[in-house]
């Protein structure tokens, strides 16, 4: 019997009582690996609170030796965010790498820098692309969170050729190069510990609707709308009480959300700030059970760009393992699941009467939690932490470099390089390139396709 696989995941984010969706995802990938593998679980803070059971534990410092020191002697290496080219070493350990790219971060920075001066667009979003590309060159699996992303991002490893002949013959589905590993939901059920809002909250009476808002605020999401949404219905439905998670983010380096600005000073202006619309720093995560279970509606907007479509909006997830019937801007892969598995309603971008109405007609109805409660136990069925994470736990258990990729950590096929202005060639430029294309095709096509590819040639040639 072989010894369990050594396996480190390392957060970029803070781990413990508060998270937000990167660290929770990692705290979730130790907790589902650890009954097969060793886990250790690498964090740049100490956590404030117990680990998942069996998993080991590595604070490292952001300028120190500490991921290195961590990597030693494991078999995987499973990473997220900017960690790998933040320690480009690791790509040369010769040890696998799982690079988890369930947050297109480089499409969420275009909408993040629209907030900023346009003289400084350009260089932050080529620095993230310098970032990024360099770590779809040095990672040997990948995780996506859809499969609406896994082509994505299938086109960005083509088009720096990790798609190529040794990962083609190494699996023709290329499954063995990147999967889907959604965001998951525990497999216990939830169960209300306390009393959070409901007349304990203060403003928040205790026959009060809630509209939940799991999560933080940022500035590719559209809390604008809901916020005018209850602004109207606040004349004539003052029980209607909308309450965010979360506007503080537990990583204090994570910072200029402009979005949760613009929220809380619409909030005062429509006058609804601390009446209707309130406002709350970060719930801790073994907490959210308690706000999830109580509220009425969960509500999730965004507005309508690129990042949307790409997009796997995590604490929907959570909305879902609640049984909370949900409103949901469409656009996205978790609104296609809103929509067809009938858990709530899906409006257009920005448009305020729909978010009204959809509210009025969900809180109507008292008993929609009960109706709707065998569909959400169908669709979360197969959305558990160790059912989405098999993809992850098969890599861990049977490790490999990819085929692709050299013990040094260097990639084995480069990317094509272009020059500025300049076409990239369309031809073989010599007569032995292009008999032996000319015989792969026969091989392929019949021996026509030889004498074809020399005249084809030829021509060429002739009208250089």
């Amino acid at each position: 019997m072989t010894d369990p696989s050594r396996v480190l995941v390392v957060s970029h984010d803070v781990v413990g009582q508060r998270m937000a969706g990167p660290a929770i995802r990692c705290w979730e990938f130790a907790r589902a690996l650890q009954p097969h593998c060793q886990v250790t679980l690498a964090a740049p803070n100490q956590p404030d609170g117990p680990l998942p059971d069996g998993v080991a534990f590595r604070k490292y410092e952001y300028s120190g030796p500490g991921v290195r020191e961590a990597a030693e002697n494991q078999d995987v290496l499973v990473l997220s965010g900017l960690t790998l080219s933040s320690y480009p070493f690791l790509a040369t350990m010769n040890i696998p790498i799982v690079l988890d790219v369930y947050d297109p971060f480089n499409l969420e920075n275009l909408q993040f820098l629209s907030y900023r001066e346009a003289e400084s667009r350009g260089a932050d979003h080529n620095h993230v692309l310098a970032l990024l590309t360099h770590q779809l060159l040095h990672a040997d699996f990948f995780l996506c969170a859809s499969e609406k992303q896994r082509d994505y991002w299938l086109g960005l490893l083509s088009a720096l050729n990790r798609v190529n002949p040794l990962t083609y013959a190494d699996d023709s589905t290329l499954r063995r190069l990147i999967d889907v590993v959604p965001f998951g939901v525990p497999d216990a059920p939830p169960v209300q510990a306390r009393p959070v809002l409901k007349g304990v909250y203060p403003g928040i009476g205790p026959t009060d609707r809630v509209i939940l808002w799991g999560g933080g605020v940022y500035n590719w999401f559209d809390p604008l709308t809901l916020i005018r949404a209850i602004a109207e219905l606040a004349p004539t439905r003052p029980d209607v009480k909308l309450f965010f998670m979360g506007i503080r983010h537990p990583n204090p380096f994570v910072r200029g959300f402009e979005m949760i600005e613009q929220a809380i000073a619409l909030s005062q202006d429509l006058h609804v700030y601390q009446r209707q619309v309130f406002f709350n720093d970060w719930v801790a995560y073994d907490e959210r059970v308690n706000y999830l279970l109580e509220a009425d509606v969960g509500v999730s907007l965004h507005m309508d760009h690129l990042e949307t479509r790409f997009s796997f909006r995590t604490r929907i997830l959570d909305y879902l393992w609640a049984g909370l019937p949900t409103i949901a801007t469409r656009g996205d892969a978790m609104a296609d699941l809103i929509h067809e598995h009938g858990l709530g309603q899906v409006v257009a971008p920005g448009d305020v009467a729909a978010v009204r109405e959809a509210l009025v007609e969900m809180l109507d109805r008292p008993d929609l939690k009960a109706d709707l409660r065998p569909r959400f136990q169908a669709a979360t069925r197969q959305l558990t932490w160790p059912m989405v994470t098999r993809p992850l736990l098969r890599f861990c258990q049977s490790s490999r470099l990819a085929a692709d990729r050299s013990p040094q950590g260097e990639p084995i096929y480069q990317p094509p390089l272009v020059a500025p202005g300049q076409p990239p060639p369309v031809r073989p430029a010599t007569w032995g390139q292009r008999l032996a294309r000319g015989w792969q095709l026969a091989r392929q096509q019949g021996p026509g396709a030889l004498w074809t590819e020399v005249k084809g040639f030829v021509r060429w040639q002739l009208s250089g």
